[in-house]
């Protein structure tokens, strides 16, 4: 039996469709002023929606042809950059025309374009225009959403592009896939780990394992907050050999060590007092999640604690990163999923975890870390 609160928020909510749903409101909105806004704004985010792909795929083409690299370099004219595209010149005015409606690029006057100021930050951000570029895979899957749906997820041109997290021993795939994923991963990781690294719990900690710490981006930060740490990482052997030459590269010399191995197959070296997974649980079921946090468990110290950071689901209410862009994406790779604090609390303490505690992180993202012990 349904509780009252419940039956007045159902009420409430089917007056509330009824009445957007009536067209005599929309034109009675639209003729009162207290109510205008409110129905323009709901019409122009309806359109959004509807165009968003349209969206997505301008700013797939602007990423692709470099062209805010172009526009960086010096102001260039319509017909300078129908040349650098080798497009004709009514489609190139169209790119241009959209990239200027997204903010993507500016009118520089004088018939000359320059990046926007949406494409001036993405400029600043390599690793997100490497995650733009790849999601031509994802886009052919949304192609047709109800056949993913339908099939429960994978089988489409996101998960053959990552073949190796599906693979029953993912140690044995070819090289290719799982360098090609880490350093797609390494590319896009300095966004958030100043953020992540602005609550890790470092302080008194002797030695930091990073597992599926791929090339190393986040050790190689957590060394420089924190000179006093020891740094391991752990990763599949073809991963584990570029980020020993970057962690070489940074200087860390014999200070990090980088070891060969499959978490979801082989157990966890015991060095560390301080074990970290940074955007590795949201891409795996929870079976492999949760033997994966038992590992750790049984590879910790009394007093060693392990630090999830991930994007993380009902942590600010109604999230589209989290409930509609991850939730898809990983529904499309064919495994994995954004969770809750709540649950993934509830998958530590299975795990053997004691105690369990959340930090907030100030990234623009549902980032979220889970620090237990």
């Amino acid at each position: 039996m349904t509780s009252p609160s419940v039956r007045r928020r159902r009420f409430w909510l089917t007056w509330r469709n009824r009445l957007l749903s009536d067209p005599r409101f929309h034109r009675f909105a639209a003729r009162f002023a207290p109510f205008r806004s409110i129905a323009t704004g709901e019409a122009r985010a309806l359109f959004d929606l509807t165009a968003g792909f349209v969206y997505s795929q301008v700013l797939a083409t602007v990423v692709e042809t470099k062209l805010l690299e172009l526009l960086s370099e010096r102001p260039m004219t319509l017909a300078e950059v129908k040349v650098a595209l080798g497009a004709p010149e009514d489609a190139t005015d169209r790119l241009l025309r959209a990239g200027v409606a997204l903010d993507l690029i500016s009118d520089a006057s004088g018939g000359a374009y320059m990046p926007g100021p949406r494409g001036a930050a993405l400029l600043g951000n390599p690793g997100l225009r490497e995650m733009i570029a790849h999601h031509r895979y994802f886009y052919a899957d949304m192609a047709d959403p109800l056949s993913l749906l339908r099939r429960g997820g994978g089988g489409g041109e996101l998960a053959a592009y990552w073949p190796y997290a599906r693979a029953e021993a993912p140690s044995a795939v070819a090289s290719d896939p799982a360098t090609r994923y880490s350093a797609l991963m390494a590319d896009s990781l300095p966004a958030y780990v100043a953020d992540i690294l602005d609550v890790a719990p470092l302080e008194g900690r002797k030695v930091l394992m990073d597992v599926g710490g791929g090339e190393g981006v986040f050790l190689i930060a957590a060394g420089a907050r924190a000179p006093h740490l020891q740094l391991r990482l752990f990763d599949l052997p073809a991963v584990a050999e570029r980020a020993r030459a970057r962690l070489a590269a940074a200087g860390l010399g014999e200070r990090a060590l980088a070891y060969d191995g499959d978490f979801s197959r082989d157990p966890l070296p015991t060095c560390a007092d301080l074990i970290s997974l940074i955007r590795i649980a949201h891409d795996h079921d929870d079976a492999v999640v949760l033997q994966l946090f038992k590992s750790i468990r049984a590879a910790l110290p009394n007093g060693g604690a392990l630090m999830v950071a991930e994007p993380m689901a009902d942590v600010r209410g109604k999230d589209k990163v989290a409930d509609v862009y991850f939730a898809f994406y990983l529904l499309a790779m064919g495994h994995g999923r954004v969770r809750s604090p709540q649950r993934l609390t509830a998958m530590l303490r299975e795990a053997g975890f004691a105690t369990v505690r959340f930090r907030w992180t100030s990234a623009l993202l549902p980032f979220g870390v889970l620090v237990a012990s």
